[in-house]
């Protein structure tokens, strides 16, 4: 498998993600070590979703598998499911990336 298992609950793609992927129905209160630190869920994630590794200010980007898969279009902190509430998707944005070329 590829990737980095963070306490048997979570699949780190590459180190620079500051998102890892739930590899199981996990319940809030439930703590990762990540990077000599621990992150706190703050509710709970099902399988297959996102959680912030790092806290993640407005409009900053998220990345997996070593690639910007979206931006925050709010505040994140570290512990918090990352989806569609809280980030935009900028993949396949060609208007998107046409704007950020123009910047």
């Amino acid at each position: 498998m590829k990737g980095i298992v963070l306490d048997d609950i979570a699949l780190l793609m590459t180190g620079s993600d500051n998102v890892a992927t739930v590899l199981d129905d996990v319940k809030a209160g439930r703590t990762i070590e990540y990077e000599g630190d621990t992150v706190t869920l703050n509710e709970h994630v099902t399988f297959g979703h996102k959680i912030a590794l790092t806290d993640i200010a407005e409009g900053e980007t998220v990345q997996k598998y070593g690639e910007v898969i979206g931006r925050t279009t709010q505040d994140v902190i570290a512990g918090e499911r990352v989806h569609t509430h809280n980030c935009e998707s900028t993949r396949g944005r060609g208007d998107r990336i046409a704007k950020e070329r123009t910047i």
